[in-house]
């Protein structure tokens, strides 16, 4: 499996466990994240501090994750960005649009933050 799936309490963990973010990865990441949202989920963390490339359909299903979570009034969050995928997502303009932590712990702490407001 590419991925490692963590349900918390007020979060779903999915934590990428390849190298890269691409073309072989992301459709199924995307259905994962799709099942996860269809389950009731509405809060997604994505860990990808193991990944060091991520191309446009990686950063497709990083922005599935983030309409899935908006749609149904939760908190998505991105943590641990390697340099390279970094400067995509800052090319890509999408650091203006997402949330995004350096560390798992920061991003839970972010989404908890945010549930106890509402």
């Amino acid at each position: 499996m590419d991925f490692k799936i963590t349900k918390q309490d007020n979060y779903t963990l999915v934590q990428v466990v390849v190298d890269k973010l691409d073309t072989h990865i992301a459709p199924t990441l995307k259905s994962e994240l799709v099942l996860i949202s269809g389950n009731g989920e509405k809060n997604i963390i994505l860990d990808l501090s193991n990944c060091r490339y991520c191309d446009s359909s990686g950063l497709s299903s990083i922005l599935v994750a983030n309409r899935l979570c908006k749609n149904a009034n939760g908190i998505f969050v991105l943590t641990g960005l390697q340099t390279a995928v970094e400067r995509l997502i800052t090319i890509s303009q999408l650091d203006t649009v997402l949330n995004i932590t350096d560390k798992v712990d920061q991003a839970a702490a972010f989404v908890l933050k945010q549930v106890e407001k509402d």
